[in-house]
């Protein structure tokens, strides 16, 4: 049994069980517990804090753990990191009162900074070769220059709607974070083959995503153009219709390109487009 820590609430959970119920994996939610057995795969879910996550993984309590990286980044445990997971995507970021004459990083040369991530502020000052006061703090870090605590912050920052209420504006990104998967550097063989079977369904549903399956029927003398729009996984599937002169052609298309592709596909002659939705893609 491979036991995963993962974040007990929050945008990160709710993005967790979301990729664990698209890679199949069942987890009945009961009464609040903190270990829960998947019904249909050799994984338990260990809930705990975020910030609580890489230590539980780097002392075996978990053997596998998903993590934001600001977390992953601060704590720095004796963990692997396996694969970056693309969301609950956020940044770090320095902020100071809206009315500040900010010009450039060295305004926060001997200035007092609130945070609850000193070791990734500290190594950033440093590197700046800026001398500032750290002041930590557990949670509300965007209080402290209202109420006297610090001259500024230093915090996670997602639409910035809350530096915006507290009268703050973010002037410094430090870091950009994301959900990583991480895992204990020493695992058994028998767990490194369940984590690969895992990693094995995170990675077909990864592939699917932001993909489209586009169907399409082709003039036979326009083919080759076409071709040359949408190379699909290897190439595009071409098959033959039964009105001569005419093919379908299957390919997947990413879903930042879909529009401008389409567009040219129809000035080559493509009629009845379909596009469907992928859920999963296995290389």
């Amino acid at each position: 049994m491979l036991r995963i820590a993962v974040q007990a609430k929050g945008r990160l959970f709710d993005d967790t069980m979301s990729l664990l119920t698209e890679a199949g994996i069942k987890i009945e939610f009961g009464k609040r517990l903190l270990l829960i057995p998947a019904q249909n795969f050799p994984l338990e879910v260990l809930f705990l804090r975020d910030d609580d996550i890489p230590e539980s993984v780097a002392d075996g309590v978990a053997d596998i753990g998903i993590v934001g990286e600001n977390e992953f980044a601060e704590k720095k445990k004796n963990v692997k990191m396996i694969r970056r997971l693309g969301f609950s995507k956020c940044r770090l970021s320095l902020a100071v009162p809206k009315e500040a004459e900010y010009s450039d990083i060295y305004w926060f040369e001997g200035k007092t900074i609130a945070t609850s991530y000193p070791e990734i502020l500290s190594d950033f000052l440093k590197k700046k070769g800026i001398h500032a006061e750290i002041h930590v703090i557990t949670g509300s870090v965007e209080i402290a220059p209202s109420i006297g605590l610090a001259d500024a912050i230093f915090d996670i920052v997602s639409s910035g709607s809350t530096l915006v209420t507290n009268h703050l504006k973010e002037v410094e990104v430090v870091m950009k974070s994301e959900a990583l998967l991480i895992a204990n550097p020493s695992l058994p063989e028998e767990k490194n083959q369940i984590l690969n079977d895992l990693l094995f369904r995170i990675e077909a549903v990864k592939m699917a995503e932001d993909k489209k399956y586009v169907l399409m029927n082709v003039p036979t003398n326009q083919l080759e153009k076409i071709i040359e729009i949408i190379p699909g996984m290897k190439s595009p599937t071409v098959m033959p219709l039964a009105k001569e002169g005419w093919n379908s052609v299957h390919a997947v298309i990413a879903e930042k390109e879909f529009w401008d592709i389409i567009g040219k596909l129809k000035a080559f002659g493509a009629e009845g487009i379909l596009v469907l939705p992928i859920e999963k893609m296995i290389l």
